[in-house]
């Protein structure tokens, strides 16, 4: 993947990468923030290609700013982009190159998910709330927070990225309260289920949580980002374990991390990291059993 040699600009160098996507074809959509684009890594590819984006941030309508996140719509062929700096929610035809927006208003967007019905979840960081918006609507509906900043179990703080169960669970890496929440469907209020135990480095605690995965067993997986660390928490857990980067220390060695967000698995199991402060994604064999 892309190996550190930055931060930069060109076709084999990024700079602050947020978010990550890898599709069964075991391509990889990498938000680059800092170079205002997104990137495509195909397997076994020396270079990326650029696939929106400008390397300067912009409103245009084949413009970003500052993109957080990205994922591809398998249904409709589609790549949806959280374009964080302009406000925005964006669709992107892969076939013939056109943009439509997700979102009729303006929000702080900032993490994105898909459920099996191909509605669109997306996390307002201003709000401090989840919206679920159905296919063809620009409308959405509050499906977490939405009762202001707050660490309540019915609020959320600065909400980043986002997963979503088969029943329509949604999960928020809930970063300011350094924990990640659940939230059932049409549920008042979540329940944490890692972290919540302050900032710290103990195997109870999260700092900062950023990427996030969720699998059908329940298990957990989260960036744990102001520790440096990628972190595991199976299902009922009250601690989790690490799985990526050092347990004590960032750096910048192949087995560590600095400053880490988007999370991702591919078909094999791989564990994909941005790893942000690096300016790189790494790649782990994870043991998942």
């Amino acid at each position: 993947m892309v190996d550190g040699s930055g931060p930069g600009d060109t076709s084999n160098t990024i700079r602050y990468p947020q978010g990550l996507y890898v599709t069964q074809k075991q391509t990889v959509f990498v938000a680059d923030s800092a170079n205002h684009r997104i990137m495509e890594y195909k397997p076994n590819a020396e270079t990326g290609r650029k696939i929106t984006g400008k390397n300067i941030l912009d409103d245009g309508v084949n413009r970003l700013d500052r993109p957080s996140n990205m994922l591809y719509d398998a249904m409709s062929k589609t790549l949806i982009i959280c374009d964080t700096g302009n406000y925005r929610v964006l669709r992107r035809n892969m076939k013939n190159n056109t943009y439509t927006k997700v979102v009729g208003e303006s929000i702080a967007c900032f993490g994105l998910a898909i459920d099996e019905e191909g509605a669109v979840y997306v996390s307002d960081i201003a709000r401090h709330e989840v919206r679920r918006y159905l296919p063809g609507s620009e409308l959405g509906t509050v499906v977490a927070g939405g009762y202001g900043q707050g660490r309540r179990l019915h609020q959320l703080n600065r909400p980043t990225y986002i997963a979503v169960g088969a029943d329509q669970s949604v999960y928020v890496s809930d970063s300011l309260n350094d924990r990640v929440v659940k939230w059932g469907k049409d549920a008042e209020k979540g329940i944490v289920v890692a972290g919540g135990c302050g900032k710290g480095k103990d195997l109870t605690q999260l700092y900062c949580p950023t990427g996030l995965i969720v699998d059908r067993s329940g298990t957990i997986y989260v960036a744990d980002h102001c520790n440096d660390r990628v972190m595991r928490w199976r299902a009922g857990a009250t601690r989790g374990e690490v799985i990526a980067g050092d347990k004590y220390v960032s750096g910048c060695s192949a087995h560590e991390l600095n400053g880490p967000q988007g999370i991702a698995f591919d078909r094999n199991g791989n564990l994909y990291v941005a790893d942000s402060h690096n300016h790189r994604v790494q790649c782990f064999p994870i043991q998942k059993d």
